[in-house]
């Protein structure tokens, strides 16, 4: 906060200084203007709008399903919400991979149609000429390595990425390039802690990671399974803060079972 009591805005060049400062830097998803808000003002740095949403909001298996037009409806939203954090959006599958015209033009109407602050995207040296051409057009990119999950067909398995020196070689290639190309911070997914350590601190850009140790400059997680909503997907990096589906599934119990014996709404709750 400034003295003036004006809110100091998160942006690339604030993460920047963060990881040289030593801060780190944390990171939640959120789709909706509810939770945006509510994330934004506990004080959150990044708000990622993930096509994990293909996921939370929408019941698909993968995120492949979620379009360019969901994202942008998903991401319009979320700024609605939101006064301080940095607004991240994911540029859902198909919508950059081949083709890196197709891809400016989805990371274009993603800033235009919805006033986010920058896009993610997934992998290294095989987006290279897409993630050129949007950073051009003066658009910020957040990368993303290791368990990418546009590419789960690819994969075949949600494990750890990269416990193989080959596989692991051509993480650390990737980081890099990446960092060269301007993206202002890379995302690693599921990968071993010490790799995780020695890409952060061979990078200047600041590694935000899930599931990537500790030894990184940043944390993201799932806001729906860090709060307990989603009870079924416990993989070992995910803390829960709360239990959210037994306290939401009491609550919804109680409502039904107060307005099948009358007892809601009370004199008090009428006019």
């Amino acid at each position: 906060m400034s003295t003036h009591g004006e809110i100091r805005k998160v942006t690339t060049h604030r993460l920047q200084e963060m990881k040289q400062a030593g801060e780190k830097i944390a990171m939640l998803t959120a789709y909706d203007f509810t939770m945006a808000r509510l994330i934004d003002k506990a004080g959150i740095d990044v708000i990622l709008v993930g096509d994990s949403a293909s996921n939370i909001m929408a019941g698909h298996e993968t995120t492949l399903p979620i379009t360019l037009d969901q994202m942008i409806y998903h991401a319009a939203s979320v700024i609605r919400g939101v006064q301080r954090a940095l607004v991240v959006v994911d540029l859902p599958f198909g919508s950059y991979q081949g083709n890196s015209k197709e891809a400016l033009n989805s990371a274009i109407r993603i800033m235009k149609e919805t006033g986010a602050h920058a896009v993610k995207m997934e992998g290294g040296s095989e987006i290279e000429e897409s993630v050129r051409r949007i950073l051009s057009a003066g658009i910020p990119v957040m990368g993303h390595l290791g368990l990418t999950p546009q590419s789960i067909y690819k994969f075949g398995t949600y494990t750890v990425r990269a416990r193989e020196e080959k596989e692991a070689a051509k993480l650390r290639a990737d980081a890099a390039l990446l960092e060269e190309l301007g993206c202002f911070s890379i995302v690693l997914e599921k990968v071993p802690a010490a790799l995780g350590r020695e890409v952060a601190q061979s990078l200047h850009i600041p590694v935000i990671g899930i599931g990537a140790g500790s030894g990184v400059d940043g944390q993201v997680l799932v806001t729906h399974d860090m709060l307990g909503i989603n009870h079924e997907f416990r993989p070992r990096f995910l803390r829960q803060y709360l239990q959210l589906h037994e306290l939401m599934t009491h609550a919804f119990q109680q409502y039904i079972q107060d307005v099948k014996t009358g007892q809601f709404p009370s004199t008090s709750e009428q006019y």
